[in-house]
């Protein structure tokens, strides 16, 4: 047999080598991720404070922004510290961590879209019973099992990744690790990785993207129905927040683990996982509240009582 020295370490390639590029990549991320943060907290703390808001459309869209804030901080911390310090070494426990929690943020927030399908499905083709079919109750098992399906399917994940060895190089072509990341630097056989990966997420990724897409077709043919064009602008203005979110999560998310990957698409790869990983994550809580009259008019309120309570104290 020959020798095989298994590594205990990995360097992140990240983004660039350049030292200016760093140092400016560093800038705009760290902006990037401030922003996401606070956007995305002052939609959660929002929906929490203003009764206007506590109804099951907010509750997940809280929902989504919490998850949003965890999915940006299990990478942004990790690459912002690599820019700064130039090691972008990480060992392999944390590389298997990070990709444990990545995993399950980004399936929470897949199977939370799906829930948010069919909230909006039950607005729109029965508002008549809405109340009656989304209960908090019903709201809080579909937000319940969002987290407890993807951590599930995640720890699987990561314990067929713990029979793992890794001895060919120590350079993962990103700046964060991934399970594409970690099966192209192996020297173990990933069929039966591979297998399970097929078997869950071929499952329930499925039964999510159906659960995702099939509601709007009933909605659409619902809204074709209305006879008013107020009617029908309201409708759909509706739910265009929410598949705008969907397509952009949806489409980075197939480009990362369904298109083939070579060495001539490492720079396209690196774009999208920046997408996925930290842009997404700011644009969600953007797209619902500048197109949302309600969290508008929250954060008006809320900024008026701040502003009536500080001039009281003075």
């Amino acid at each position: 047999m020959k020798n095989v020295t298994e590594i205990t370490y990995f360097t992140l390639v990240g983004l660039s080598d350049d030292p200016q590029t760093m140092n400016g990549l560093f800038v705009l991320f760290l902006l990037i991720y401030l922003m996401t943060v606070i956007a995305n907290l002052l939609i959660f703390l929002l929906v929490l404070t203003d009764y206007h808001l506590h109804n099951p459309m907010y509750f997940f869209l809280a929902n989504l922004a919490f998850l949003d804030m965890c999915y940006s901080s299990v990478t942004a911390p990790r690459m912002l510290f690599d820019l700064v310090t130039k090691k972008r070494s990480i060992s392999i426990s944390a590389c298997i961590a990070q990709t444990f929690f990545y995993l399950c943020f980004a399936g929470s927030e897949i199977f939370l879209l799906s829930a948010m399908s069919y909230d909006r499905y039950i607005a729109i083709c029965h508002p008549l019973h809405y109340k009656l079919i989304m209960s908090w109750r019903l709201c809080a098992r579909m937000a319940s099992l969002s987290w407890v399906a993807s951590s599930s399917v995640s720890l699987v994940y990561t314990l067929f990744l713990l029979r793992l060895s890794f001895c060919r190089t120590a350079s993962i072509h990103s700046f964060f690790c991934d399970l594409p990341h970690l099966f192209q630097i192996t020297c173990t056989d990933t069929f039966i990785n591979m297998v399970a990966i097929f078997v869950l997420s071929g499952g329930l990724g499925l039964a999510a993207f159906l659960l995702t897409f099939i509601p709007y077709v009933y909605i659409f043919r619902t809204s074709l129905r209305i006879r008013t064009k107020t009617g029908k602008m309201k409708a759909f203005s509706t739910c265009s927040s929410h598949l705008t979110v969907v397509f952009i999560f949806f489409g980075s998310i197939i480009f990362i683990y369904f298109v083939p990957s070579s060495s001539n698409m490492f720079n396209l790869n690196k774009l999208i996982s920046v997408i996925s990983a930290l842009i997404t994550p700011l644009l969600n809580p953007l797209i619902y509240s500048l197109r949302n009259k309600d969290i508008m008019e929250a954060l008006q309120r809320s900024y008026y009582h701040l502003k009536s309570i500080l001039k009281t104290n003075m």
